[in-house]
């Protein structure tokens, strides 16, 4: 669900703004602009629909937001020109800034706006936990707009600024559970469905019309000046065909180079590597909270004593300073990191107590089928590793093989693993948004995949949002940590930092406070 297919594309099933001017370029013909070329494959445009790293790259690029973080997690207007709050803080009004249109040429509106916000806040980031917040969102005008909360909230401005992508008012009226049917947004880039071709290769072209901020840009806030007139995501999907095509400048950048070949890069001058998110990206085991075995909690917490962080790590980033092992729910070096109900942590693996814990979970060899994505090696050695030490706890493991959208797919199935369900899959994310207890990797009222439900973790959370100061949130991570940590809806196996590399003449490439979340504002080709 969620995929725009060939043939929608061909026959006028997907809109896109750039088709009403179409470049003056021909199929084939060589584009006369700065280029810079970049891995990826997006298989889903809808930003709402899919978690894909993909689909955010592309939509950060397609989209504007109404705030965005900085380096610091802080979030900045973006969208927003004016706003402010009421006395009694449950009342905020923004209004937007001047300058901002479509790719269609339209003016955006609070039309637009508020059907956006509704339609992330059903499904997206962190959408839904602030609408659980919110009591009615009303337009003033066209350019301004009130939030009214229920109670107040100490992260309102940090949420909006978490993704909230605004789509024209047709498409942001789509269900939140269906794909929207156009590409038009109002960000720095157009989409080029011309010179798209699904599969192979994505264009995006600079937008001529987008104003920028006038602050210096940090993270994905501050002003998006685009200094290249096109990016185009090239699908490679073998790493080492990837680097052949960098070093024969096919290509411009590489966002994900194997780490085991970062030394031989350095050693060519035509080439350089730069770590653009320092947090990096921590790693995670989900369970199916429903399924036998793991909706009984014994067996989740078996998996504690199963995964030997360390043996993941050195699988896939071989050399100790890209990496480190983490017993902090949150992941570590982020500001909700604590300590709190880790001694399991310094023990494992201990398969003698993971098999207690099975048996007393009611565990009767049945196989247990991890989903295994093939097409990253983070997640295809990872799911290796884990049947591994999983065989080595005494549990039949079954490893299906599938590509990122198949997995999307299946992981939304609650039927039993033997009829197109699962048990566990392997996946990972950006150290500083998988540190929120906002983030919707943490949900535990049976929404998030795997659905896991916790009353108790779900009344911290309220308590968290609610908290008004970083000492309080803190604190406040510590309890949910120690409660996580016993209900166990999923199992961290480390973090690990994801150097760059890329062609000497591109400079000016900007940090971000997302791994994965390149942006392509700012950045320079000689």
């Amino acid at each position: 669900m969620g995929n725009f297919t060939r043939r929608e594309f061909t026959q006028g099933g997907l809109a896109v703004a750039g088709s009403l001017a179409a470049p003056r370029i021909a199929l084939g013909q060589r584009f006369a602009g700065k280029v810079i070329k970049t891995t990826g494959n997006i298989t889903v445009f809808d930003p709402v629909i899919s978690t894909n790293q993909a689909t955010w790259q592309h939509a950060l690029m397609v989209y504007d937001t109404l705030f965005g973080v900085d380096l610091q997690q802080v979030p900045r207007p973006q969208m927003v020109g004016r706003y402010g709050q009421s006395d009694d803080k449950l009342t905020w009004t923004f209004e937007l800034r001047d300058g901002l249109r479509f790719h269609d040429g339209t003016e955006v509106t609070t039309a637009d706006v508020i059907p956006s916000i509704r339609r992330w806040g059903a499904r997206a980031d962190w959408g839904p936990l602030l609408m659980e917040q919110v009591k009615d969102i009303s337009a003033k005008d066209k350019r301004t707009f009130t939030i009214q909360l229920k109670e107040r909230n100490g992260l309102i401005l940090d949420a909006l600024g978490r993704l909230c992508f605004i789509m024209r008012k047709k498409e942001a009226e789509t269900d939140p559970g269906q794909k929207i049917d156009a590409i038009v947004g109002s960000g720095p880039f157009r989409f080029n469905a011309i010179e798209t071709k699904l599969g192979a290769q994505y264009v995006y072209d600079r937008n001529p019309d987008y104003v920028p901020r006038k602050e210096a840009p940090s993270g994905l806030a501050g002003g998006k000046v685009v200094n290249v007139d096109r990016v185009v995501y090239v699908n490679i999907p073998d790493a080492q065909t990837a680097l052949a095509a960098l070093q024969a400048g096919e290509i411009d950048f590489h966002s994900d180079p194997p780490i085991d070949v970062l030394d031989q890069l350095t050693q060519d001058k035509n080439l350089k590597l730069q770590v653009l998110n320092s947090p990096g990206s921590i790693g995670w085991i989900q369970f199916n909270c429903v399924q036998p075995p793991f909706d009984n909690v014994k067996c989740r917490q078996a998996m504690l004593h199963v995964v030997n962080q360390i043996d993941y790590l050195k699988a896939s980033f071989g050399h100790p300073k890209y990496y480190k092992t983490c017993a902090s729910y949150f992941g570590c070096d982020v500001p909700m990191e604590n300590d709190a109900n880790t001694p399991w942590f310094k023990n494992a693996p201990d398969y003698a107590t993971a098999k207690q814990l099975l048996k007393e979970g009611g565990y009767d060899g049945h196989p247990v089928v991890i989903l295994q994505s093939s097409e990253w090696y983070v997640t295809k050695n990872s799911a290796e590793i884990l049947a591994q030490q999983m065989r080595g706890a005494g549990i039949n493991v079954e490893m299906v093989a599938v590509d990122w959208a198949g997995l999307e797919q299946r992981r939304s199935s609650k039927a039993p693993a033997h009829q197109g369900g699962w048990n566990l899959f392997v996946t990972a994310s950006s150290a500083a948004d998988y540190g929120s207890p906002a983030a919707s990797y943490y949900k535990a009222d049976g929404t998030w995949y795997g659905w896991p439900t916790d009353t108790k973790h779900e009344e911290l959370r309220g308590e968290w949002l609610r908290a008004e100061t970083l000492e309080e949130r803190k604190r406040i991570a510590r309890d949910l940590q120690a409660n996580a940590w016993t209900f166990v809806p999923h199992v961290n196996f480390g973090q690990w930092v994801q150097p760059t590399v890329m062609r000497a003449n591109i400079n000016n490439a900007l940090p971000g406070p997302f791994q994965w979340f390149r942006v392509w504002w700012n950045i320079e080709k000689a």
